[in-house]
């Protein structure tokens, strides 16, 4: 008897072993997914938008009003929460909304849905949600679609300035719009690019001089980067170039303008300054 029962405990504790053994896990196969993850990208203007969910079927069920309830909190999908991220601000349904990552919520009526965007993106679905994380909360009419079997994402009828943010599935689709101010991060862009054309030109001098390059050459670039914005770095360079060709007089000159330049800069002052201040006293 104690033979039977040791020989049954045996023949337990190795079926357990098999079903935890990772080598038994390894070869499961890898099977699809009730309700697949899905991603959609969409650049607008200057803003990369993006929404991740997981892609729920039909599968000959009632969706509305059963599957999903109506007036009752809904994760905008399967498994985890919807999610919707924006590199820059945009408007959601009209309200302002700032760059960053969402978990998009909803309330399905018969007539009327509140779709919510939350800052908690790491919602197990409605579980935990807060209500007071909210950033935006929108009331909106859905309308007939063709059938669609799978719950899908679609980005519609964008422009540089705004997009469409469809959710289809049955036999309907509700359209949320989306909008950026491209205009003004255009203009910060070409600003800043035009603050900046003194470089190419400052960096190809800078080559030059510490390369034993044509030393006339980088001089040329170096007045060209000054033309177009007068820094210290640009100025240090052109009295470095021309320290080298032998005019000490213009170089202390350039010198003397790079340490006016250079006062409210701290990489200068802590980095360059008593280089600078050395060099001025060795050329007079």
């Amino acid at each position: 008897m104690r033979f039977k029962l040791n020989l049954h405990m045996a023949v337990t504790c190795a079926l357990a072993a098999l079903l935890v053994s990772p080598v038994l896990a390894q070869t499961a196969p890898e099977l699809p997914a009730p309700s697949p993850q899905a991603r959609v990208e969409q650049r607008v203007g200057l803003t990369d938008f993006a929404i991740s969910y997981s892609s729920p079927g039909v599968k000959g069920r009632k969706i509305w009003g059963e599957l999903v309830p109506f007036d009752e909190l809904w994760r905008t999908g399967a498994n985890r929460a919807t999610t919707l991220e924006a590199s820059g601000d945009f408007t959601f349904g009209g309200v302002k909304v700032a760059a960053g990552k969402y978990a998009v919520l909803s309330i399905p009526g018969k007539s009327e849905w509140t779709v919510i965007l939350n800052s908690q993106a790491d919602l197990p679905g409605t579980r935990g949600y807060d209500e007071a994380k909210n950033v935006a909360s929108v009331k909106l009419q859905p309308t007939s679609s063709p059938a669609r079997e799978r719950m899908t994402f679609i980005f519609s009828n964008t422009t540089d300035d705004a997009t469409r943010l469809d959710l289809e599935w049955a036999d309907l689709r509700l359209s949320i719009p989306m909008g950026v101010d491209t205009a003004p991060q255009v203009e910060a862009k070409i600003s800043d690019a035009l603050d900046n054309a003194w470089r190419p030109h400052f960096a190809s001098a800078r080559w030059l001089l510490d390369n034993d390059g044509d030393l006339d050459r980088a001089l040329g670039y170096i007045k060209t980067s000054e033309s177009i914005k007068a820094t210290w770095w640009n100025t240090w360079v052109k009295a470095q170039i021309l320290a080298k060709q032998g005019d000490k007089a213009a170089a202390v000159a350039a010198a003397t303008k790079a340490q006016e330049l250079g006062k409210s800069d701290a990489i200068y002052t802590e980095f360059f300054a008593d280089q600078v201040a050395k060099s001025v006293a060795s050329w007079q």
